[in-house]
């Protein structure tokens, strides 16, 4: 008798191996329990063979199982080469889901998902906003395919594609009267940084205290236009990209000053999981390196 095996159920017997029991790779995999319990039990029987042993740590591959392993992965390896290289773009469907760190929300995303659309008309693209640390921390999870943060992020099973990076500048109120020793603002205002939980914070906190000492007060903002709000309003000064800092300023809302010193540029990357490899998801890594170029080059 023939034995039937479909990428579904290699998928669902891949996750579950990975993350050792059936509940984590059901979130992972946004299906019932029931439903890879189903799977696995479909492929044991399909291949008369038993996967899986349960232990204290969860479910473990048994010797049939880790020989299997290998296979699965070559093969959907392969199935995944064939939707690159065989399948029409026009024809492929199903969600691509990309955490998005909020200054590419303000700059290049809507170029980046019309570039998507265009290259896969049928394919669903679901956003999610949060700071660098917790897309990181998705990404690992699997709940993201695709994260477009602040990295790289250090990890085996992670591809990083770098990004044209943005340059921070310092910024007040028009109505601020800046003086002749422009670092004053910073023991005349507050500071604004970005989040608490973010490289920027750190990195700022360091550099004024280093400068100015600790007596620098600090405000911590995980949105950037709710920021630049209340830089306008001269209640702190604070330091954004030029980018989107630019259109303030010709708009009369804010204006730069120079006190010797820039904060680092934020460095962002295009990052995925390679293992095992999506081509689907590589190549929308690339195309958000092409959105990203593009905007860079309008600047």
């Amino acid at each position: 008798m023939a034995t039937r095996i479909n990428l579904e159920q290699l998928r669902a017997f891949l996750v579950v191996a990975r993350t050792g029991g059936v509940h984590r790779a059901a979130d992972e995999l946004n299906l019932t329990q029931p439903a890879v319990s189903a799977r696995i039990q479909a492929l044991e029987a399909s291949l008369s063979a038993k996967l899986f042993q349960r232990s204290p740590r969860g479910m473990v591959l048994t010797k049939r199982g880790e020989t299997l392993r290998r296979y699965a992965e070559q093969f959907l390896q392969l199935a995944e080469l064939v939707e690159r290289d065989v399948i029409d773009p026009d024809g492929v469907e199903g969600t691509l889901r990309v955490g998005v760190s909020e200054t590419i929300v303000q700059t290049w995303l809507p170029d980046f998902v019309s570039r998507v659309r265009d290259t896969y008309p049928l394919l669903s693209v679901e956003i999610s906003v949060d700071i660098s640390a917790n897309l990181r921390d998705q990404l690992l999870e699997r709940t993201l395919d695709l994260a477009l943060l602040m990295g790289p992020v250090s990890n085996y099973c992670i591809e990083n594609i770098e990004l044209p990076p943005f340059r921070l500048a310092w910024y007040c109120a028009t109505s601020t009267e800046i003086p002749d020793d422009p670092s004053v603002l910073f023991q005349t205002h507050p500071v604004l940084t970005y989040g608490r939980k973010t490289r920027p914070y750190r990195e700022i906190k360091e550099a004024v205290f280093e400068r100015y000492g600790p007596e620098v007060r600090m405000f911590a903002s995980s949105s950037l236009s709710a920021g630049m709000k209340m830089v306008t309003a001269d209640l702190c000064v604070g330091a954004f990209p030029t980018a989107l800092a630019d259109q303030e300023v010709e708009a009369g809302r804010i204006i730069g000053f120079d006190p010797g010193w820039e904060p680092n540029a934020l460095h962002f990357t295009a990052s995925h999981v390679s293992d095992p490899p999506s081509p689907l998801t590589a190549r929308c890594a690339s195309i958000a390196l092409e959105a990203a170029m593009a905007y860079a080059g309008d600047q």
